[in-house]
């Protein structure tokens, strides 16, 4: 009982350990094992202490800005929302987090505003001196909703980005207009918030996979029902009424989402809300599918990865079953895939077995057959998210349960190959090592370019619940090699002339 008990209050945590992974069954260890085990982990902490230790000394040197968050509660995703101001040193925008709590308070989705600096504002001296123990000044809670169950995943709506879908250990995708919730306060016995709309069609639970369309107000989603599950938003408001007021056009300042009742009233239900069935529902996975991604030029095309090692393209428009089935994209679970915005034909896929993998759709076949175009091995643990940099093309992230965000640039794999270079996996430009434990999120910031926001689950290692970082790569990485070598080369100039003078 007291074991059972034990594990109540810290399952949740617990279970996240084993995303994308079957748990396997408990066995009796004997003294020496335990002895053996806690050697182990002493040393690998150990060893995440010293590379962390070298990791900050490198900072001015490294990074234009970074800010260091503790999080009271772990966080399973971070998002950027609309940018609400600019100014001369630092740029307004909202952020999106998720705090998943012991019980003794509820779950809640949190809406934070973010000081983002301007490139090449903050002094080295300054974004060194930060406190791992402390919260960061540039990020202060604006509003928080009390979601009823962990969230696992937050998605924001292109076309409007206060629209946010979250997904939670429950069959339904919720949908909240963050803007017209109101803030409530995150107390024990506090009723959950009320959701604006809730998606129907899962018939098992949906904790991952999930995506925004970039072309319409549509959501995918799918869940260890093996199925890929796809909505409009749209319907409910063509289902809901015909005022005009609730069918302004996607961005136009007001809510894609018609109002059928005051949001947010406190409910035990979320199901009391309003909510939309399925415009299809997608079978072809043997296993629990763990992400989707759209087409981002179509609204009828996506794809999907699973615990079946499959990666599977969909066409809305010809049925219901694969359009294009990869049957062992990896070698072990598929945890996330994405779609790259700038080339419609390269799909990025992360997995279990440490890999990430680059494919392009025009050369999969129906049969299943299709090799990647390159296999990035740089993680020393399973890869848990991918996303394509939204400003430059050839350029993605991917982090792991290692504790590291990864960026490559797929354009240097043939240039290193040629050439004797550093002994890095090639394609590997950047490692943000920031982190201590896995990193379970990060997000590009599409208003502010090179702008990263990452989130870890590394309680265990921190005085908090997790840390969430954002941070900006000196442009002297990723610029063109001449042009930092121009600059290099008149610093240089400055340096000696400062240097002569008497």
């Amino acid at each position: 009982m007291d074991a059972q008990s034990q594990q109540q209050q810290v399952g949740v945590v617990k279970k996240k350990e084993t995303r994308g992974r079957k748990p396997k069954p408990k066995e009796e260890k004997k003294d020496d094992q335990q002895q053996q085990a806690k050697m182990k982990k002493a040393h690998q902490q150990a060893t995440v202490d010293d590379k962390y230790t070298q990791w900050k000394s490198l900072v001015p040197v490294l990074y234009d800005w970074l800010a260091n968050h503790n999080l009271v509660w772990p966080s399973l995703s971070c998002r950027w929302g609309p940018q609400l101001e600019q100014a001369t040193y630092k740029n307004r925008q909202r952020l999106y987090l998720s705090e998943q709590t012991d019980g003794s308070v509820p779950n809640t989705l949190v809406i934070a505003n973010c000081e983002v600096v301007k490139p090449r504002v903050a002094a080295a001296e300054h974004i060194s001196q930060f406190n791992e123990e402390a919260r960061s000044p540039f990020v202060k809670k604006y509003k928080t909703i009390i979601h009823p169950g962990e969230i696992n995943r937050i998605r924001e709506l292109p076309q409007n980005t206060k629209i946010v879908a979250t997904h939670t250990d429950s069959p339904d995708v919720l949908i909240w207009d963050v803007e017209a919730q109101p803030n409530r306060h995150a107390v024990l016995g506090a009723t959950s918030s009320r959701p604006d709309l809730i998606l129907t069609g899962h018939q098992d639970n949906a904790e991952f996979a999930l995506a925004m369309c970039p072309t319409e107000p549509y959501v995918l989603s799918g869940g260890k029902d093996k199925t890929v599950v796809l909505w409009s938003i749209q319907d409910h408001i063509s289902g809901a009424t015909t005022d005009p007021a609730a069918t302004k056009s996607p961005g136009s300042g007001g809510s894609i989402i018609k109002q059928n009742s005051k949001p947010g009233d406190g409910n035990d239900k979320a199901a009391d809300g309003p909510s939309v069935a399925p415009r299809g529902i997608y079978y072809g996975h043997e296993d629990t599918v763990e992400d989707v991604a759209f087409c981002p030029s179509s609204s009828q095309e996506f794809c999907s990865v699973g615990d079946d090692s499959c990666l599977i393209l969909w066409d809305a428009r010809v049925g219901s079953s694969p359009a294009t089935k990869v049957e062992k994209a990896h070698n072990a679970d598929l945890h996330c895939v994405d779609w790259n915005p700038h080339d419609d034909n390269l799909i990025l896929t992360g997995s279990a077995d440490n890999s990430v993998r680059l494919f392009d759709r025009r050369n999969l076949t129906s049969g299943g057959v299709g090799a990647p175009i390159y296999k990035f091995e740089g993680h020393k643990a399973a890869v848990l998210c991918v996303q394509w940099c939204p400003d430059k093309s050839s350029v993605f992230g991917s982090s792991a349960e290692d504790g590291l965000l990864n960026i490559w640039d797929y354009e240097k794999v043939s240039k290193e190959r040629t050439t004797k270079g550093p002994s890095s996996p090639p394609g590997l430009f950047f490692q943000h090592a920031g982190h201590r434990d896995k990193v379970v999120d990060f997000h590009w910031n599409a208003s502010d370019p090179w702008t990263i926001v990452s989130v870890s689950d590394d309680c265990d290692t921190t005085g908090g619940g997790g840390t969430l970082q954002i941070w900006r790569m000196s442009d002297l990485i990723y610029r063109p090699e001449e042009e930092v070598l121009a600059e290099l080369e008149k610093f240089k100039s400055h340096v000696v002339s400062c240097a002569s003078k008497p």
